[in-house]
Parts: C-alpha cells; sequence; structure tokens
C-alpha cells in the first residue's frame, strides 16, 4: 500500500520533471461517481493536472469531497469562508475510517486539489497559455484579502495579479496535510514525503511575486527545504524510497532537480556560498562537469581575424552518456528546435554579430560534444538532458550573485548561454529563461540591442500563444528563475524606453497599471494633454478604484491652479511619483486631509516629502504595527536629529518584520554605533556583510569595532576584506597598518603605509604620515637585528670528533640544519623589511621635511651601515628643531637635545672608524651651543656628559 501512495507522488512530482504523453482521442476521463473510491478520484485528479487540466480537477466532483460543505457566500467574510475551508480539509483527513491506509490516500487527494490550484496561479502569473477565467466572479474585497494574505513583512506584490486566492488556497491545503502528517494527528506510517517539497514550490513562487525579500517566507523555506534536502538531496534516498517505480535516471534527475531548486532559493536570497554547493551537487547528481576553455573564434560577420573566444566544455559520466532519460523521453516533443530555430534565424539575419561564435576548428558554431573536450558539429553533438540544461543555466545566477554587476559578468555567463542555445531541443521553461538571459546581455551592448528588443517581444508574445499547451510549460519553472508576467512586461517596458519607444512602452505600463512609470513616459514626451486626458478615462471608468485616488487629488490641484507636470518641469521632482502628488496636495489641501485619504504606504511617502513623523505614526496606525516601511522611515528621522538611541529601537523594530531589508542591518549597526552599543554595532554591521559580501563600509566598522575591543587578530581580518572593496581609502590602509603590526605581520603594515604614500601622492597635506606607526616598525626591526643569527658549529675542528659521536649526534645534527635555515629566512625576511622601510621613507622625505622622519631616516641608514649619511639625515633632524622658541620652549628643547646627542654619537663614531678629528671638532661646537640652557633638565646633564667624551677623545 505504501507503494501506490508514493506511485501518486511520483506521478505529481512528474508533472513538473517531464512532459506528458500527447493527448489522445478519447474523451477527456470523467470523475468516478463513487465518493468511496478514493483510487478512482485520485487518479482522476491526477490524469487532469497531468494533461493541464486544471481547472477542470477544481471544479469536479473529486474536489468536492474535500471542499463540499464550503460554498463562496458573498455575504460571508473571506476570513470566515477559509477558515471554515481550512476546518473542512482537516475533517476531511481526520474522517478516515480505514486506518493508516485511507488517511494517506485522503492527504493525497487534499494535496493533488492543492497542486491543481497552484498550477492555475502559475498558468496566469508566470507561464499564460492563454487567458484564464474562472467559474468564480471577482470580488474586490476577495482580491483584496488575498493580497493582503500574500502580503508579509512589509514587502508587498510585484505588480499586479490575477486569481491571487489560487496559491492562497494551494498553500493553505498543503500546510495542513503537513501539519496534520508530521505533528502526528494523523498516522503518517507511509510518509508522503514530498509534501514538504511542495510547500517549499509555493513558498518559493510567493515570493517571488513580492517586491522586497520576506524574512518569514525565507524561515518557512529553509525549513522545507532542509527537510526536502534530507528526504531526496542524495541517490541512494529517492531509491530507497520509490525504488522500482523511478525509469531510467530518474533518481539522478529528482536529486539534481532538488538541489537546483535549493539553489535557486539561496540565489534568491543572496547566500553565495550556499547556492554554490547546492549547484555543485546538482552538477554532479546529472552527470556533468563544466569547465571553461578558449577557442579561436569569429564573434562577427565581418571579423577579419579569429579572436580568443571563451568556450563552456562539458564533460560526462560514463554513466550518462548512453539511452534517454525519463525527462526526454522518445517520441515526447519538447519545445522544438525547429519553430524556436527560424525565429532566431529571422532575427539573427538582421544583426553581423553571432549569437554563437564561429569556430575555426570546425567552421561551424559552438556545439559541445557528448564525450570529453571535443567540439563537433551541431548534427554530431549529443544533446543535454533537460536538466542538465537547467544546471547549465543556473550557474548564470551564481555568476550574477557572486560577482560585479558590470559588463564583464555578463559576458561571464556568455558561454553557458551560448551552450543552451546550441541545443537541438529544450523544455519551454528553459528556452524561454535563456533568451531572458540573452536578451538582458545583449541590451547592455550597442551592436545588439536591437536584437535584444526584437527578442524580447518574441518572448512576450511567445508567452501569451496557445501553443505549446500549459502541461508542456510546467516543467522545471521552478529551476528556471523567469519573472512573472507583469515583471517581465514591465521589463519589456523599460527596455522600450532605452531604446526610446515611448508610445509602445505607454501601452504597456497602462495595461499593467503602473502610474507612475506611465506618467513618467508623458513627461518624456512633453504630452501633458495626453496624460490628463488618460487620469479623466480612468476616473470615468473606475471611480472607485483605490489606486485612483491619488490623481483624484491632482484634479483638485488643477482647480486650485496648480499643476502637477508643472512642479515636475520646473524641476521640483526629477521625476514623478506619489511623493510629488502628495508634497503638492499638502501644500494646497493641507496635511490633515491628506492624512484621511491615504494608506500606509502613502502615508510614508507622505511623511518623506514633508519631514513628519506624524504622517509614520499614522501608517503605523493604519497597518496594525505591521508597516515595516513606517517603522525604518521613523529610524531614519530620529537618526537625521540625532536621537540615535531611538532610531536604533525602531530598525530593531522593522528589521523585526523583515530582517531581509537590504541596508537595514547597515543602518542598525551606525545607529547603535553612535549610541555606542558596540555589541548591537557589530551584529548589525556583520548582518551586512552576510547579505552583501561587497560592502566595505560594512567590513571596514567590523574591523573598527574590533579595533576598540582589542582584537586584532579578528580586526585584521575584517580590514583584509574590507581593502577588497575601499582600496583607494588611504584612511582605511592607515589603520590597517596599525592592526597588522598589531598580529606580527610587518610586511603587511609597510605595505600599508606604501598604499597610503601612493594614494595621497600629488594631494599631501602631511596629515596621512603617521610617525608613529613607522616608530613601532622601526623598533620591530631592530630588535630582530639584535638577534644574533643562529651559527653552525665550524667543521675546521679535529676530525676525530666525527668517528668518536654517539648515536644520537645525527639527529641532533638535522636539528641543527633545521634551525640554521629558519635562521637564514628569518635574516632574508629582514632584509627585505629594511629594503621596503627604506623606500618607503625616501618617499616621505621627499614629500615632507619633519624631525620625527628624519630622525628614522638616519636610524635606517644606521641599520645599512651608511654612517655618513645617518649624520647628514640627524642634521637635518636637528635643523628642523631649530628656531626661535627653541630657548623658550622646554619640550622642544628636549627633543633637540636629544636629536643633538644622537648626531653627536654618530660624530664620534665616525671619527674612531676614521681616525679624523673633524667630525668631534664639529660635534664640540654643537655641544656648546646647547650648554647652559635648561640646566634643570636631564638633557642638559647628557649633553654635559657627551661634551666631556668629546673633549676627553681629543686630548687623546
Amino acid at each position: 500500500m505504501a507503494q501506490i501512495l508514493r506511485g501518486y507522488e511520483l506521478r505529481l512530482l512528474r508533472c513538473t520533471l517531464t512532459t506528458p504523453p500527447p493527448p489522445s482521442d478519447s474523451p477527456s476521463p470523467r470523475p468516478p461517481s463513487d465518493p468511496n473510491n478514493l483510487h478512482s478520484h485520485i487518479n482522476f485528479l491526477l490524469t487532469c493536472i497531468q494533461s493541464g487540466n486544471y481547472l477542470q480537477a477544481l471544479f469536479s466532483d473529486s474536489a468536492k469531497l474535500v471542499i463540499a460543505s464550503t460554498q463562496l457566500d458573498s455575504a460571508k467574510s473571506p476570513d470566515r469562508v477559509y477558515n471554515e475551508l481550512v476546518e473542512r480539509v482537516e475533517q476531511f483527513i481526520r474522517d478516515g475510517g480505514g486506518g493508516d491506509e485511507e488517511d494517506g490516500f485522503r492527504v493525497i487527494l487534499v494535496i493533488c486539489v492543492a497542486i491543481a490550484a497552484f498550477f492555475c496561479f502559475i498558468q496566469v502569473s508566470e507561464i499564460p497559455e492563454c487567458p484564464l477565467l474562472l467559474k468564480v466572479e471577482e470580488s474586490i474585497e476577495w482580491d483584496s484579502w488575498a493580497r493582503n494574505q500574500l502580503i508579509s513583512d512589509g514587502a508587498h506584490l510585484l505588480g499586479k495579479f490575477s486569481n491571487l486566492e489560487c496559491i492562497v488556497f494551494a498553500k493553505m491545503l498543503v500546510m495542513k496535510a503537513k501539519d496534520l502528517l508530521f505533528e502526528g494527528s494523523i498516522s503518517s506510517a507511509y510518509g508522503i514525503r514530498s509534501i514538504s517539497w511542495w510547500l517549499a514550490r509555493v513558498l518559493l513562487i510567493e515570493q517571488r511575486i513580492l517586491d522586497e525579500l520576506s524574512s518569514s517566507l525565507f524561515d518557512l523555506l529553509q525549513v522545507s527545504m532542509g527537510e526536502t534536502l534530507r528526504h531526496f538531496g542524495t541517490l541512494e534516498h529517492v531509491a530507497n524510497y520509490w525504488g522500482d517505480e523511478l525509469g531510467n535516471e530518474e533518481a539522478a534527475d529528482i536529486v539534481s532537480t532538488v538541489h537546483l531548486e535549493a539553489g535557486i532559493m539561496e540565489q534568491t536570497y543572496g547566500h553565495v556560498d550556499s547556492c554554490r554547493l547546492h549547484l555543485e551537487s546538482a552538477e554532479v547528481a546529472s552527470g556533468i562537469q563544466l569547465s571553461l576553455t578558449g577557442v579561436l573564434g569569429y564573434r562577427t560577420v565581418h571579423q577579419a581575424e579569429p579572436k580568443q573566444q571563451r568556450l563552456l566544455v562539458v564533460d560526462r559520466s560514463s554513466s550518462h552518456t548512453g539511452g534517454i532519460s525519463s525527462t526526454m523521453s522518445p517520441g515526447i516533443k519538447t519545445h522544438d528546435s525547429t519553430t524556436a530555430k527560424n525565429d532566431q534565424h529571422e532575427i539573427s539575419e538582421a544583426s553581423d554579430i553571432h549569437r554563437t561564435p564561429v569556430l575555426v576548428e570546425t567552421g561551424e558554431k559552438s556545439e559541445i560534444g557528448a564525450q570529453g573536450n571535443q567540439n563537433v558539429a551541431p548534427h554530431g553533438a549529443a544533446p543535454l538532458k533537460a536538466v542538465q540544461q537547467a544546471v547549465i543555466l543556473a550557474r548564470c545566477l551564481l555568476i550574477e550573485i557572486s560577482s560585479r554587476h558590470d559588463e564583464l559578468q555578463r559576458w561571464d555567463m556568455a558561454p553557458f548561454i551560448e551552450t543552451i542555445d546550441s541545443q537541438p531541443t529544450s523544455f519551454f521553461t528553459l528556452r524561454c529563461f535563456c533568451d531572458l538571459l540573452r536578451i538582458r546581455w545583449e541590451k547592455t551592448r550597442t551592436r545588439t540591442k536591437q536584437r535584444a528588443l526584437e527578442m524580447m517581444e518574441k518572448l512576450v508574445e511567445g508567452m501569451h500563444n496557445s501553443l505549446p499547451g500549459v502541461a508542456q510549460r510546467i516543467p522545471f519553472c521552478y529551476v528556471a528563475n523567469i519573472p512573472t508576467i507583469p515583471a517581465l512586461r514591465k521589463e519589456h517596458g523599460e527596455l522600450l524606453i532605452s531604446c526610446g519607444l515611448m508610445g509602445e512602452a505607454i501601452t504597456i505600463f497602462e495595461s499593467l497599471e503602473l502610474w507612475d512609470n506611465l506618467i513618467y513616459c508623458y513627461c518624456l514626451l512633453e504630452k501633458k494633454a495626453a496624460a490628463v486626458q488618460l487620469i479623466k478615462k480612468r476616473l470615468s471608468e473606475m471611480p472607485n478604484d483605490p489606486r485612483l485616488c491619488f490623481f483624484n487629488i491632482v484634479f483638485q490641484l488643477r482647480k486650485c491652479g496648480i499643476c502637477l507636470l508643472f512642479l515636475v518641469e520646473n524641476g521640483m521632482f526629477p521625476q514623478v511619483g506619489w511623493s510629488s502628488i502628495v508634497y503638492a496636495l499638502r501644500c494646497v489641501l493641507g496635511a490633515q486631509m491628506a492624512v484621511k485619504t491615504c494608506r500606509s504606504d502613502f502615508l510614508c511617502s507622505l511623511g518623506d516629502v514633508t519631514n513628519d513623523d506624524s504622517c509614520y505614526e499614522k501608517a503605523l496606525e493604519v497597518s496594525n504595527n505591521k508597516s515595516a516601511r513606517a517603522k525604518r522611515s521613523l529610524a531614519r528621522s530620529a537618526y537625521n536629529r540625532g536621537d540615535y538611541e531611538t532610531s536604533k529601537i525602531m530598525w530593531e523594530a522593522a528589521l523585526a518584520l523583515n530582517s531581509l531589508y537590504p541596508d537595514g542591518w547597515f543602518a542598525l549597526g551606525s545607529a547603535a554605533l553612535k549610541a555606542r552599543d558596540v555589541d548591537k554595532a557589530l551584529v548589525g554591521f556583520t548582518k551586512a556583510v552576510q547579505f552583501d559580501p561587497e560592502n566595505g563600509e560594512a567590513w571596514n566598522n567590523i574591523a573598527c569595532l574590533h579595533m576598540l575591543r582589542k582584537r586584532s587578530e579578528e580586526a585584521f581580518i575584517a580590514f583584509n576584506e574590507a581593502l577588497k572593496f575601499k582600496r583607494d581609502s588611504w584612511q582605511m590602509w592607515a589603520q590597517f597598518s596599525h592592526v597588522a603590526l598589531d598580529v606580527g605581520n610587518v610586511h603587511k603594515a609597510l605595505e600599508a603605509v606604501r598604499m597610503v604614500l601612493n594614494i595621497t601622492s600629488g594631494k599631501a597635506t602631511g596629515k596621512e604620515i603617521d610617525a608613529d606607526i613607522l616608530e613601532r616598525i622601526m623598533l620591530e626591526i631592530e630588535e630582530r637585528i639584535s638577534r644574533r643569527p643562529f651559527k653552525p658549529p665550524s667543521v675546521s675542528d679535529d676530525t676525530s670528533l666525527t668517528t668518536q659521536h654517539c648515536p644520537d649526534d645525527s639527529h641532533n645534527d638535522s636539528i641543527n640544519e633545521a634551525e640554521q635555515r629558519i635562521a637564514v629566512g628569518r635574516s632574508r625576511e629582514t632584509e627585505q623589511l629594511v629594503e621596503l622601510l627604506g623606500k618607503i621613507l625616501q618617499q616621505i622625505v621627499k614629500r615632507v621635511s619633519r624631525a620625527d622622519i628624519w630622525g628614522l631616516y638616519a636610524r635606517w641608514h644606521k641599520l645599512k651601515g651608511d654612517l655618513t649619511m645617518c649624520s647628514e639625515a640627524l642634521l637635518k633632524q636637528v635643523r628642523s628643531y631649530q628656531g626661535s622658541d627653541l630657548w623658550k620652549d622646554r619640550d622642544r628643547f628636549k627633543l633637540y637635545a636629544r636629536a643633538s646627542l644622537e648626531l653627536c654619537k654618530v660624530y664620534m663614531e665616525i671619527s674612531s672608524s676614521t681616525g679624523s678629528h673633524r667630525e668631534l671638532s664639529t660635534a664640540e661646537m654643537h655641544l656648546k651651543n646647547i650648554a647652559g640652557s635648561f640646566s634643570d633638565t636631564e638633557e642638559f646633564k647628557d649633553v654635559q656628559a657627551c661634551l666631556d667624551e668629546v673633549k676627553k677623545r681629543q686630548s687623546d
């Protein structure tokens, strides 16, 4: 009996992994009349889902077994209706009188109904085959209720969506069935483990239709995806669960798909390392190994000489080269290359840029061979399986989140895109995703921008064609990160604007009810009358639409003689938006009226332009304290007025609602730092770099906080990360030099000092030169030199020692040799440090003339053994201290006296080595000039003693 249940699970999963068999001429199946025959009802629902008849499944008698007692009564509130629905589902599952087996079949029946509703939503939001008409009339109240159910953590929907109740309905059913299974309310003897996978898919699609990342959805996704990976993350688990039900290589395809979807989830939330691990696991499970190579080829039609082209090489393991996987079954036609290739050929003819480079070796467009590293002709290349194509495209998503967003990033994706372009067949969803990646790449290049526009038009048009059917579009829609239809059409409109095609963009924005974008287009075209006429038309058609209440404000402004477009044209607002309307309304009608007519997000816009915190507080009141945007705005306002403690508290409250807001953690860290809450600041900045590893400012702040805590090793690591992205900040390099010296890395400290000098070259003020760090480095080097290197015993002693040693002598010799090598290595390292320090000091003395720097320069010359240059540097140090204030400033005199003592000592050393008395005479004359001043100081006594020593040497 367990195998029957798992067979049903596998049939349901195959709807997303394979294309259905071709439709037969037999009449469509009818639901069974016997309500007690659960097998017949499950088979009927599965047949409907496999064939793409989702509405037939939802409104069938089989589905009514689950929701029969729940009627869509317009007199009832949506909350009440759906609460009754969930209760009915729970009661239906519990009413199974046949024991564990019947409970399992009832759960499968509920899951089938939920997936049918889920696919209904996907059909109209991501892969629309044709306009879908539900049998229940849409109600603004019910639509608003469904919208509010999906909005979480302060995030809003990405655009205008239809049939939102379908995904809400599906989520409720799956979560209720899963709770009953895993909480032990009903027996789970037969598992039904795939329910966690379906829940993860529903949650991932829900995140995809939101305009911001949701932390609550992420928490649920982590749990459900973690369970899915535990159940289906390895070949052994999949094979043990389904056994002989699996087709050829189907277990590997399932494992690969699970890891792909897990990687897509991690990519959505910006987790680079986790995403890479899952994609690597998917690559291994699919039986391929990807690598890049270089081949000579031609990128353009008129290119005279071949250039190096990057090419993706796909190595396949021997177990995956033979046969065809169940995902590409013989006789089943996927999104064939016939139509797609013809469309691509027509588009390519208008451009002189090849879609895939023509290689010198073959003279053909690049293709990946089935075995090894061969590049063979297109007709000779074995096609990649669908899951392998999905793995290749997923690598583009990894590149997108792990590299800088520049032109090079798209070229890094190019080999992967071109590999899929060269495939003879692909699933509809994978082909569309590949085309979208190419569009985003080619729209950034002038020579291919027109082709990108044509491809985008073909892509949008193909989404609404009747062929292929929805059942052929569903497979792999979860592993291909295709935007929703509203988001795709908006992207199309923005591409049209960049190409100067305003008229077509206006049509798209109007159909999507993107009024901000629409007004902006009219402003660019300077068509004020057209904008006003459009607003009047919309108001006359839908006077009660809450999305149009803002335009009522515009007309009231016009009655008062103020036109919004006039404000924009005069430079008060560079872009037209709700904030502009609110500001004008506040000027004319007063803030009180605006507060009464706006929703929470609109109130936040009002607060943004008026700097009035009462607007944000009202927004919190309207949203029942659930507006993350209002809390973020209050936090920013408190920070700007210097109330850092309040700002920290409000940021914590906002992040408690939505912890995935991109800039929230950095702002929390900044507020906490100002409030002197070091622990909270460290948490905030650490979270910030987890979301954005390239945030150099956050890394720098982490390093500085560790410096405050005297954690030099942690600060050293953080500075290393920060300087990857802030290499032009000399202040950061200066701090890094201190930390590097604290951890004993003198070489890194010197490199940091040199970077400070290089960055400030040409704009030096002297402030960037830190004599303290140079003093510390000099002391460290002098200490190293003072340590005598290890000297091995002389080998010229009595040779009899070599024949009369004890058995342990060989061991001692090896130890001595090791110590000698270490000593030699340290000596060489010290020499390198001395040379590097000298170059830095030479660079500094050419830029500034400071007494402390000349003193360090003199010490460096002394280390090198050049006493003459040492004396010259010390003489310049002494002269730097001289001045009219020298004999009045006690502290300055002390520095002058110490430098003079060092100078005279060097003079005496030179005299001793050369036998010359000229240096002694110079020293005597200099010391006599000092004697008599500040006689109560220790320095005076030292000067007097040195003068006596000089006189003594002169008399000898």
